[in-house]
């Protein structure tokens, strides 16, 4: 049987993954046993998708990013060049820790930004976007735009990735998709 992928022949696959279709595969990356990524989905040069990783439709993986056990992410997720996921709080050489890995979730649609660090066991919210260089140590709300070390929310997202700006009212449009926004009580939603 033909397999339905992609995969540049420097590339190593290990058994056990599940692969979906359309997805592109590139040099020197390699994805481990029991892995799952879906259909088309791009993953970059020199990238490791570590054992039990998930990943939905449509995930964009840019070059020199390592996803360690533990990480999930939804559909349509775009991760940065050489962002960095940790599965550990606590890491030693010398103490084997692999029972106590951390669950890091990045949740529909959310964009992580080129050189930043997601420590584990925090959430990344739908549609979230992390600049470039952030260092991310607790949840992220949806939609929310965060910068800096450690990252602090700054302002708020379309799912176009357009910074929005509300009114008095508490409403905001997308420059580019004119979908509007309503930010009640902290949180942002799409008017649908």
């Amino acid at each position: 049987m033909e397999k339905e992928y992609f995969a540049h022949e420097t590339a190593v696959i290990d058994d056990s993954c599940k692969i979906g279709k359309g997805t592109k595969i590139w040099h020197f990356s390699h994805v481990m046993t029991g892995s799952e990524i879906g259909e088309n989905c791009n993953i970059g040069q020199n990238v490791v998708i570590s054992p039990g990783v998930k990943l939905g439709r449509n995930v964009k993986v840019q070059n020199n990013v390592s996803l360690y056990t533990g990480v999930t992410c939804e559909d349509d997720v775009f991760l940065g060049p050489s962002m960095v996921f940790t599965n550990v709080i606590n890491p030693r050489s010398a103490i084997i820790r692999k029972d106590s890995y951390y669950t890091t979730i990045v949740e529909k649609g959310a964009s992580i930004g080129a050189n930043s660090t997601i420590v584990c066991g925090n959430k990344i919210g739908t549609y979230s976007f992390i600049g470039a260089g952030a260092v991310v140590t607790k949840d992220v709300k949806p939609y929310a735009l965060v910068v800096g070390n450690p990252a602090r929310q700054t302002g708020w997202m379309s799912e176009y990735g357009h910074k929005l700006i509300f009114d008095n009212t508490g409403m905001a449009t997308c420059p580019e998709s004119g979908e509007r926004y309503k930010l009640e009580d902290g949180k942002v939603s799409k008017i649908i």
